[in-house]
């Protein structure tokens, strides 16, 4: 039997604002990163993006546009889901898909804690510094430690330093001993090489929020980059992959996945090139015997922060081509396919941060009767609890 359960993560695809959406940002309540690329794209291009595949797989049904088909033949369950946890945040989102509770994370603004952090880091040997008259620090004379600017207000802490200047390990060095007292969801380390000194494109953030603008240094564009994702305590007996590894059944992560979900058993694939994730997956899907595949395409969240729907629309056709080679896959041995997201990154909302947004849910299942239409889930765990079903996990008591 080689039958492959699939979820494969739209990084910040999302399908239309949440009611609390314009809490935060006002003109938030218009977010809807499907179709405001579609459009986009459309208008560029003079023609619609090409994707049969999601279309196939109910995309239009959930989400109806004019460039998506609003029927397939295709054995299809269609729905939408709410996230579930505070803000728009992908180690939230995948925490919360996978089976934690991230409905009370802690949000917290680096200015309120300065003083633990400089003493924790002081403790381990580092030199640490005020950035001028901004509540940043900087950490052996080139590591920012600062808000993350990229979600909502004080769910994250960036710890960022240039390649140029030193080895990542010595990044990720500084960025667990900021782990070890944050309060937030996560603490993320990255390393690359920047267009200029990082203090250069340190900007105000929303909600008395102060960090770099990692968009603009030029980080995600000039090759090299290294991130490594340091989350909240987080109890993974209790989640998808580790409980399907339990059980016996083979686990591959792919793409940002592998860098942001615990499974000691697991095959971890990191890649950040869409066309490396598709070829991960892919190959996890073709290999002999049954598994648990959970793929991230980050590209698309990428594209969002850079606020380019047109590079948006191309990663999408791209996705598209490559679940068209899984649907064959999944459809001819058996299994579960589950297109979903962990949040929405509208690229023309006009800032460069995640949008809080629902998410569509997509599932194929080759034995199914037809179509489903699901109602809306009110958090991304049901994708999760479904797929454990699905595996004949025994439910967490």
């Amino acid at each position: 039997m080689s039958e492959k359960t699939v979820i494969v993560v739209l990084d910040g695809f999302g399908i239309g604002a949440m009611p609390d959406a314009g809490a935060l940002r006002p003109a938030d309540v218009a977010a809807d990163t499907c179709r405001h690329v579609l459009d986009h794209c459309r208008r560029i291009l003079g023609r619609p993006l090409r994707l049969p595949t999601l279309g196939a797989l109910g995309l239009g049904l959930v989400h109806p546009h004019p460039d998506l088909a609003r029927h397939t033949e295709r054995p299809v369950a269609v729905g939408r889901a709410a996230l579930g946890y505070s803000g728009a945040d992908t180690f939230a989102g995948h925490q919360t898909m996978m089976g934690a509770d991230f409905s009370h994370v802690t949000v917290a603004r680096l200015a309120d804690h300065l003083p633990e952090v400089t003493s924790a880091l002081t403790a381990a040997g580092h030199r640490v510094e005020r950035l001028g008259h901004r509540p940043l620090l900087v950490a052996d004379g080139t590591v920012l430690i600062h808000d993350n600017l990229e979600a909502d207000p004080g769910i994250n802490w960036n710890v960022t330093g240039r390649l140029d200047d030193l080895p990542f390990d010595r990044i990720l060095a500084i960025a667990r001993t900021v782990r070890s007292v944050a309060p937030v969801a996560r603490v993320i380390a990255v390393g690359g090489h920047a267009d200029g000194p990082l203090p250069a494109y340190v900007r105000d953030g929303d909600g008395g929020t102060h960090g770099l603008d990692t968009p603009a240094t030029g980080l995600y564009r000039n090759g090299g980059l290294q991130v490594q994702h340091l989350g909240a305590p987080v109890d993974h007996t209790r989640q998808l992959p580790e409980r399907a590894a339990r059980a016996g059944v083979p686990v591959t992560l792919v793409g940002k996945a592998a860098d942001i979900l615990t499974c000691d058993a697991a095959v971890r694939r990191p890649a950040v090139a869409t066309a490396d994730v598709l070829a991960h997956t892919e190959e996890a899907v073709r290999a002999p015997g049954t598994g648990l595949v959970v793929a991230n395409v980050q590209e698309t969240d990428l594209a969002g922060h850079q606020q380019d729907a047109r590079e948006y629309g191309r990663v999408l056709e791209q996705v598209d081509a490559g679940l068209a080679v899984l649907v064959e896959s999944i459809g001819r041995q058996g299994g579960r396919l589950v297109v979903t997201a962990d949040h929405g990154n509208d690229p023309t909302i006009g800032h460069p941060n995640h949008t809080r947004e629902y998410v569509p849910v997509l599932t194929y299942r080759p034995d199914g009767a037809g179509i489903e239409l699901r109602e809306d889930a009110t958090t991304l765990a049901d994708v999760g609890a479904a797929t454990a079903e699905w595996l004949g996990l025994t439910p967490v008591t």
